[in-house]
């Protein structure tokens, strides 16, 4: 397959990086001379510097064979107005467009002008998250599979909880439920354990199981199960609307659209007190900003304060908040005001970061969730791009390792055969299984059945073996 990617920031080459590994032809289109200096010297791609509204520039790059054209520079309009200068010409290119301005999610703001095949937001896609992750009670990070009870939800072991030092042979002795641990990351370790590999405190674990289990484990870490009643969300830009928006919607609405409490949302409140009896602050440094919070969202109190200035935090007493939701767009302010707060009482907290590297330097300090918009953004594209059987795209850890959720086809030489007969690209585990309306956790005695979806973690770069194993090809004509 071949992708061209216009826009060298993070998300352009963290999305190039990932498509490469992959085996997958990329040329990248960037008008900023800096930024195309350092995409050449770190990938392995053609790196053009020109601008990328321009069909000469597009030609150049070889749109004319490309598969699919994906654009993520800093302007929503740009990335837009590009997606319908190359549909123009190129009527079967796939178009994905980043953009932020969620004004654009609203179906009154029809995108076939444009055709544009996917739009990703990536703040609604990072808010997505932070409700996900409150939903247990913002213990630890939350990953959904669609169409399945199961989640992968990701904690820190704390010292002296009843899982540090636990054998993962005596797993089943504490946790009753059907349950799996794919994954750990130790220091800068990322593995797949064994039954033989003992739990230490410090250790990220990654635990697939049902809602239910997923808080037994969480207690099991030393995570405290306490509903959430005061809610402290700082910052108050289009991150921090959506999150607000989320939380005081009517059940059924998100995000201005029509969404039944069920499913993915099913359980939005389960880890917050009655809506009732829970309290929503806003702390927002931006005068006019607070004002306009104030008129769209009465429920929840606005407070016109910076959350670095210690006497307002001793005054407005938020070391009482049950949970603090840092959400600006500075990652560091993000990470550094998370884990003062929780020095000064609050008892759990939610940070937004950039890239994976923060994600770990923040949970290593302190940090309950870490929610790395970058990576959930190429996550989304690479979900569109990866083949015609993959309809789930997830990194963990630094990039590296990936969940894969890919559904195998009727001629796929594992058909009719059982698990057990069969080595999975780089040492990889299959997770999950979707038949129908049924999922569970493979056993051995597992049998593939094509139609079947199966979610398997192993390492980036193994999506074309598994095409192999499963039987799809990669995206032609996509």
């Amino acid at each position: 397959m071949k992708v061209i990617i216009v826009g060298a920031g993070f998300t352009g080459t963290q999305l190039a990086r990932a498509l490469i590994q992959e085996k997958h032809e990329v040329s990248l289109i960037e008008s900023d001379e800096n930024m195309v200096r350092n995409a050449s010297n770190r990938l392995d791609c053609l790196v053009l510097h020109a601008e990328g509204n321009s069909l000469k520039s597009l030609e150049e790059a070889g749109i004319a064979k490309a598969n699919a054209l994906v654009c993520v520079t800093d302007s929503d309009e740009v990335n837009m107005i590009i997606c319908g200068l190359a549909a123009s010409r190129y009527h079967k290119l796939v178009k994905i467009a980043r953009v932020r301005n969620e004004n654009y999610m609203n179906p009154h703001h029809d995108t076939r002008v444009f055709d544009i095949d996917r739009i990703v937001h990536p703040d609604i896609e990072a808010a997505r998250e932070v409700l996900d992750a409150l939903s247990h009670g913002a213990q630890g990070n939350i990953l959904r599979f669609p169409g399945t009870p199961y989640e992968l939800g990701s904690v820190n072991i704390q010292e002296g909880s009843q899982l540090d030092g636990l054998s993962l042979m005596n797993f089943n002795t504490l946790v009753h439920r059907e349950s799996l641990i794919p994954l750990i990351e130790r220091g800068q370790e990322c593995f797949l354990p064994s039954g033989s590999t003992s739990l230490c405190s410090g250790d990220l674990i990654h635990i697939m199981a049902k809602e239910e289990a997923i808080d037994s484990v969480f207690r099991l870490a030393g995570k405290s199960g306490s509903p959430i009643r005061r809610i402290g969300i700082v910052g108050g830009g289009r991150l921090g609307c959506l999150i607000i928006e989320g939380l005081l919607s009517t059940p059924g609405k998100f995000l201005g659209t029509d969404r039944p409490r069920k499913g993915k949302f099913a359980s939005l409140f389960r880890g917050l007190a009655p809506k009732s009896s829970h309290r929503l602050i806003i702390i927002e440094q931006n005068y006019q900003v607070c004002k306009d919070l104030a008129a769209r969202f009465p429920e929840a109190l606005i407070l016109n304060e910076d959350i670095t200035d210690e006497n307002f935090i001793a005054e407005e007493r938020m070391g009482e908040l049950d949970v603090i939701i840092t959400a600006t767009d500075n990652q560091e302010l993000n990470i550094i005001a998370a884990i003062y707060l929780k020095s000064r009482g609050v008892k759990r907290a939610i940070s937004l970061v950039l890239g994976p590297g923060y994600k770990t330097v923040a949970l290593q300090l302190g940090v309950d969730v870490a929610i790395p918009m970058k990576s959930v953004v190429v996550d989304s594209i690479l979900t569109h791009l990866m083949g015609k059987g993959v309809s789930g795209y997830h990194s963990l850890g630094d990039g590296n390792i990936v969940i894969v959720e890919h559904e195998i086809s009727e001629h796929a030489p594992v058909v009719g055969k059982p698990i057990s007969e069969f080595t999975l690209p780089s040492g990889g585990l299959a997770m999950l299984v979707k038949r129908g309306e049924e999922s569970f956790i493979p056993k051995g005695d597992y049998i593939f059945q094509a139609a079947d979806t199966i979610m398997v973690i192993t390492k980036s770069g193994s999506e074309g073996e598994m095409e192999k194993i499963f039987g799809h090809t990669a995206k032609g004509d996509l």
